[in-house]
């Protein structure tokens, strides 16, 4: 039994579910990405707004969270990947709070990566990103998000901390990341 959760976090548009795919190949442990799972719910649950949009970002974090424990049950590692908050998020849930007492329940070893980076840069990447059809409309914005809505968030999303280890990945320029040396440093924290 491997009792270790990485967790994937940060500001968004930095490569976060990019980086847990790769991480989740290399390692051979599961991964469970927000985004990815709200664009497999989106093929039943048809959102046509920003309140769906929002909607199923709650069930997806209730989605990852219930698979989280299904894999703490058996001491099996797990990979999650989302714009995690400390704060409520969705109905009363706080996110930090949820993982935390699963972390403490099943006496696991937490590894996180809070992605960052120049928040100007990762902006005009996330309205480049928003822009493409393979977001759909599950993950897509829906309203005039500016830069000050975007770097409000950010600013929010890159005090995750539930305790264990923390890694900060800038990815303002994420053709200059030695992603490997991530990856192996989440390989040692595994074998650890």
């Amino acid at each position: 039994m491997n009792k270790k959760i990485i967790i994937i976090t940060g500001h968004l548009a930095a490569g976060k579910t990019t980086f847990a795919a790769k991480l989740s190949e290399t390692l051979g442990v599961p991964y469970f990405s927000k985004d990815l799972i709200k664009i497999a719910l989106n093929r039943s649950f048809p959102v046509e707004n920003q309140t769906d949009s929002r909607r199923l970002s709650a069930i997806a974090f209730d989605a990852i969270e219930f698979n989280t424990e299904r894999f703490m049950e058996v001491g099996a590692p797990i990979i999650i990947e989302a714009n995690f908050v400390m704060d409520e998020n969705h109905n009363g849930v706080k996110e930090g709070d949820a993982l935390r007492t699963l972390i403490h329940r099943y006496g696991y070893q937490s590894l996180t990566h809070i992605f960052l980076g120049d928040m100007a840069v990762l902006y005009k990447r996330f309205i480049a990103r928003d822009a493409l059809p393979e977001r759909g409309t599950a993950n897509k914005t829906w309203s005039d998000y500016t830069f000050e809505d975007y770097t409000k968030d950010c600013n929010t999303l890159e005090k995750f901390n539930i305790g264990g280890e923390i890694v900060k990945i800038d990815t303002t320029d994420i053709n200059a990341v030695d992603f490997s040396k991530y990856i192996e440093m989440t390989h040692t924290f595994m074998e650890g």
